[in-house]
């Protein structure tokens, strides 16, 4: 009997998963020792991707079951919110790298996430470079093979997986889909999202470990549906909100 589609990309994401859990577990140990000390020293972790990779930046920023201490760097030419064609063109643009890190103020001891599944369009790398030369620690995600596949677009000639401190695998395949199809010169199923996200929340769930290890605990955004309390958990958020106000632009 034939394989049905959902069996295929079922069975693909899991592989990844289980690939990224298994030979990316060192990385993820270290990045979440730079979030861990980020955290322990007041800093804020910052997260950017531009067109679909802002959705693994944006997925653990102002949610509940995550740190609070967390911004998601959204530039709206960027992202493809609204134009989306457009953030194709914008994210190939070197120096913008260095207006974003000067507008959000980046400096130690805040930490930076870089989320690019080729790893080699020019704001992501401009980003990483301009944070490295303030000292501020950078975490890359994205896919060694795609980033291996490609020729870098930044005229430095290097790679987002080359300028992080810890550079994390999303072990996603050239193409980012999974799925083929006889017939079809393009296959479908795109996996890095799911791949991302899940290593993003694994940074998270490994950090809050250790801070609790530390003896800290850590400022994570409640739930208000798991908590038999409203104005409790409204209060509660509220309170880090404001704690956070002056250092987050984007609450």
């Amino acid at each position: 009997m034939e394989k049905s589609p959902l069996d295929s990309y079922h069975e693909s994401v899991i592989q990844i998963l289980n690939d990224i859990s298994t030979q990316q577990r060192q990385n993820l140990l270290e990045a979440s020792s730079i979030l861990t000390e980020t955290t322990l020293k007041g800093g804020i972790i910052h997260t950017f991707g531009t067109g679909h990779s802002h959705l693994v930046a944006e997925d653990v920023f102002w949610r509940g079951s995550t740190l609070a201490n967390i911004h998601a760097i959204l530039e709206p030419s960027l992202t493809g919110h609204e134009e989306i064609t457009k953030a194709e063109y914008m994210e190939k643009i070197e120096g913008m790298g260095k207006v974003i890190v000067d507008y959000h103020r980046i400096t130690p001891p805040d930490a930076l996430i870089v989320i690019s599944n080729s790893g080699n369009n020019a704001v992501p790398i401009d980003v990483a470079m301009e944070c490295h030369k303030r000292g501020v620690k950078v975490i890359a995600i994205t896919s060694f093979a795609y980033s291996d596949y490609l020729k870098t677009l930044h005229s430095s000639g290097k790679k987002l997986k080359d300028i992080a401190d810890v550079s994390i695998d999303n072990c996603c395949p050239v193409g980012d889909s999974v799925v083929h199809f006889e017939g079809m010169d393009m296959s479908v199923g795109a996996v890095s999202t799911i791949a991302g996200c899940f290593i993003m929340h694994s940074l998270v769930t490994q950090t809050v470990k250790n801070l609790l290890d530390e003896g800290v605990k850590p400022d994570v955004y409640y739930n208000g549906s798991l908590m038999a309390n409203r104005e409790q958990v409204d209060a509660y958020n509220q309170q880090l909100i404001e704690k956070y106000m002056g250092k987050i632009r984007n609450l």
